[in-house]
């Protein structure tokens, strides 16, 4: 695992895999009131290192799923997560906000 964090109205994750030797990224948003997080940033290569970079440095948790990573690479940017993955990506916030209340989280942990 990375790194993924959760604040009081609205919750990120980036996600990361590599694909033949270049890693892939995204980020998600989930604000109250969505109907479902949104892509919000992805990219491959040097554009997935600044997308964990700045995840980092914001203290977001990244997260580390290529089977995720390559589903949601699919997705259009601004789009929201795809229904089938509703409940993945439910599962993977519920947990990150339980470690966020117990304040077990840290904000650049990685596997």
């Amino acid at each position: 695992m990375k790194n993924v964090a959760a604040t009081v109205d609205t919750a990120e994750t980036t996600d990361v895999a590599e694909d033949g030797g270049r890693s892939m990224a995204l980020a998600l948003a989930y604000a109250p009131g969505d109907m479902a997080p949104r892509v919000v940033a992805k990219g491959r290569g040097l554009i997935a290192d600044e997308i964990i970079r700045r995840a980092r440095e914001a203290g977001v948790f990244v997260h580390e799923s290529r089977e995720l990573v390559t589903l949601l690479m699919q997705s259009n940017l601004d789009d929201h997560i795809p229904a089938e993955l509703y409940v993945a990506i439910a599962e993977l916030l519920a947990w990150i906000y339980r470690l966020e209340q117990e304040g077990k989280t840290t904000p650049s942990s990685s596997s």
